[in-house]
């Protein structure tokens, strides 16, 4: 199976996304689609013998046009802004034609140069419908094609409007005056007009939603020097091949994920991290495109480009979430595909009732007309898609990268958050933690010693001391002691550094030093020269900085917290008293972890996990939410239904806040949607004797409807930690 993320042109409502994502379901070949109307996109999931030539003619047979494979940077922009000026002055000429003599305006008698008039109206409607000659052709298109959507409801309007006025235009040229007040090329003209700047609008909204996934694919150059066998060469991104040596000087941009092969520079991965320090990078150190060289001049090995590279994995995880689908969000996508043809059938049956009941041939005009603007779905379409982007691009913006939109809807139902220790709520790297000193060197003397002979070893244990190496000191007769530790002679002294099995026939009066460090959750490494025990080193896995502030404010919010970790129950339980969290279990394997998490959604918790490791990527799928980070092994982060991209706990809270954020809003988006239709459809057909509105006014009400929706959602835009 492949999948392929497009563009699919023409869609202006809920309506055109249900038929396009019901229509391409059925074609051979396909065997999932998800259709996004605020980005205009399709994620189509396909048999590996289908072609993208097949792909591209079923979108246009859907009735819409296929705008290619999406790329970010190469989206179709919207020109209408550019006539909207020249438009609103015909369109403020048009009204001054057809009301001044209303209101007392000076202009000639329109009865006696009634031809005229009416020749005047209809020559300024033209350029309109010319303006909006988009949405007419689709909206009949779709009625066509039994599919119809805000844009038939426009289109038989407007029409509807246009021919009665273009019959009565003719009948007034022949000498019948009485049908003077009885054009609406006016209203065919404002409905147009408010439609495209409705759209203009709803354009600018969704482009701010998608500045955030744009700065990931900013952030690379264009360009980058490659070292070659005649010296160094400018090509562009385009061009280099994995394996390239690429060269960064001072002040330039990574080019493409590396690994540095000759010296050493501070780099600023900040859009990445988060993180606003700059991180020294040396030798075997990677390297991620886009990340700023500040002070030195390195060459580095290409490893990863174009789509494989983290950035591109970032917005393919991002566009990827954004085609996906809330439950809300199907069940109103259901009821608008209903909600056009049960609109356009009111209508009808107002125009019918209006002529039973004895009222003119125009007023039934009116009224049908009248419902059919009003009553357009624009705010219900965009009530659940707009609220999604723009919060997945806040979330993008706040170093969180969520896999699934329908995961924005899971989280508000969260009560249990259940973490891995190490790597998770620790660092996953030993340090030194305390040092007991027997010897008559200083601190910095024998951090350097035990630091030369650790250097050569590769157990984990040794890391903690390789950053405290200050000069190279000639080892002699190196040596690593399976399961003990390792040995080295320095001036003619011989050292051994491991555990307690070292201390063999050597007699041990360190025992208060040792219980202190075992009571403490510390690993012990005992440090022998010439047989002799002249330190105790204590190393233990440290916290993350944000772990003890995170843990507190999410006890706050009444979550209920869990540590499960491998570690035996000392070190479980000290870093969990140091953290506040008192539900721990400890010594558990991968499959007890599994287990705890069914255990928990069995009981009704609706459950978050978080973790690092390949052995927490199971239960990352089992938790109703998996999350990760993006330092985490591949499998977890694959496994994860978001990745912290800064590896900061504290965005588990941004997540959570946002999230309920989304929901709350998209409910307020529906209920005002919805609101505005129960509301207007009455009026429209005309219940309310003292309230009256005509299809001018309805065209506005509808715009309005629509930026009710728009500037409710982009609150996501301005998320605060509250």
């Amino acid at each position: 199976m492949k999948n392929i993320l497009i563009n699919v042109l023409g869609m202006t409502c809920s309506a055109c996304s249900n038929h396009v994502e019901k229509y391409l379901s059925k074609q051979k070949g396909i065997i999932d689609v998800s259709v996004n109307l605020v980005m205009g996109t399709a994620l189509i999931h396909y048999e590996d013998d289908l072609d993208i030539d097949t792909i591209s003619k079923y979108v246009n047979d859907s009735g819409y046009q296929y705008g290619g494979i999406y790329k970010l940077d190469d989206e179709k922009k919207d020109h209408s802004e550019k006539y909207l000026i020249i438009f609103l002055i015909l369109l403020i000429i048009m009204m001054y034609i057809s009301m001044s003599h209303m209101i007392g305006l000076p202009f000639f008698d329109i009865i006696k140069y009634s031809s005229i008039y009416t020749l005047l109206l209809f020559i300024l409607t033209i350029p309109f419908l010319i303006f909006g000659k988009d949405i007419l052709i689709a909206g009949i298109k779709n009625i066509v094609r039994k599919s119809p959507n805000m844009d038939s409801l426009v289109s038989l309007g407007v029409i509807a409007s246009f021919i009665y006025s273009f019959i009565n235009m003719i009948l007034i040229i022949n000498g019948n005056k009485d049908l003077l007040h009885h054009l609406y090329f006016e209203s065919c003209s404002m409905i147009i007009y408010f439609v495209k700047l409705g759209r203009v609008i709803d354009y600018h909204s969704k482009e701010k939603t998608k500045d955030a996934i744009k700065d990931l694919v900013r952030v690379t150059p264009e360009y980058a020097v490659i070292k070659t066998k005649n010296g160094e060469k400018k090509i562009t991104i385009d061009e280099v091949k994995i394996g390239d040596i690429l060269i960064s000087r001072s002040g330039e941009k990574i080019a493409v994920d590396g690994e540095i092969t000759k010296g050493e520079a501070h780099f600023d991965e900040s859009f990445i991290t988060g993180e606003s320090i700059p991180v020294k990078k040396k030798i075997n150190d990677g390297v991620l495109a886009g990340s700023i060289n500040y002070d030195g001049v390195v060459e580095y090995k290409a490893l990863k480009i174009g789509p494989k590279s983290t950035i591109s994995e970032m917005v393919h995880l991002v566009m990827n979430s954004l085609n996906s689908k809330m439950k809300i969000t199907r069940i109103t996508d259901k009821i608008s595909s209903y909600f056009v043809p049960m609109i356009i059938l009111i209508a009808i049956i107002t125009f019918i009732i209006y002529l039973i009941l004895g009222n003119s041939f125009n007023e039934s005009l009116i009224h049908m007309v009248t419902v059919l603007v009003v009553a357009c779905p624009c705010a219900i379409g965009l009530a659940t898609p707009l609220a999604v982007v723009t919060s997945i691009g806040t979330l993008s913006k706040n170093n969180l990268l969520v896999k699934s939109s329908e995961i924005l809807e899971v989280i508000p139902k969260i009560d249990t958050i259940v973490f891995d220790k190490t790597g998770t709520l620790t660092n996953g790297k030993l340090e030194i933690n305390k040092i007991y000193n027997y010897s008559s060197y200083s601190k910095d003397d024998l951090l350097n010693i035990i630091s030369n002979i650790e250097n050569n070893s590769h157990h984990p244990i040794a890391k903690a001391f390789k950053k405290y190496l200050k000069n190279g000191l000639e080892i002699n007769n190196y040596q690593e002691l399976s399961g003990i530790g390792v040995k080295g002679k320095i001036n003619n002294h011989e050292y051994i550094l491991g555990n307690n099995k070292i201390l063999k026939n050597i007699a041990n009066d360190k025992q208060d030093d040792e219980k202190e460090l075992l009571n403490k959750g510390n690993s012990i490494i005992y440090v022998l020269e010439d047989n002799n025990i002249i330190a105790l080193i204590g190393v233990r896995d440290t916290i993350r900085s944000d772990a003890l502030d995170t843990i507190r404010k999410l006890k706050n919010k009444n979550f209920d917290i869990y540590m499960l970790s491998g570690d035996n129950k000392i070190t479980s339980n000290i870093i969990g008293k140091e953290i506040g969290i008192t539900n721990i279990k400890a010594e558990v394997s991968p499959k007890d972890k599994i287990a705890f998490i069914k255990e928990l959604k069995n009981n009704n918790h609706c459950v978050i996990m978080v973790g690092d490791g390949i052995n927490d990527a199971a239960s990352l799928v089992e938790a109703d939410v998996g999350i990760s980070f993006k330092s985490s092994t591949d499998i977890a982060s694959n496994s994860a239904n978001v990745i912290i991209t800064n590896d900061k706990l504290k965005e588990i809270m941004t997540l959570i806040r946002i999230s309920n954020k989304t929901v709350k809003i998209i409910k307020e988006n529906l209920f005002w949607a919805f609101f505005y239709n129960i509301l207007m459809i009455p009026i429209a057909i005309g219940l309310f004797k003292n309230i009256k509105i005509n299809p001018m006014i309805a065209s506005i009400t509808m715009m309005l409807s629509s930026l009710t929706v728009v500037f409710n959602t982009l609150r996501l835009r301005r998320d605060k930690d509250v």
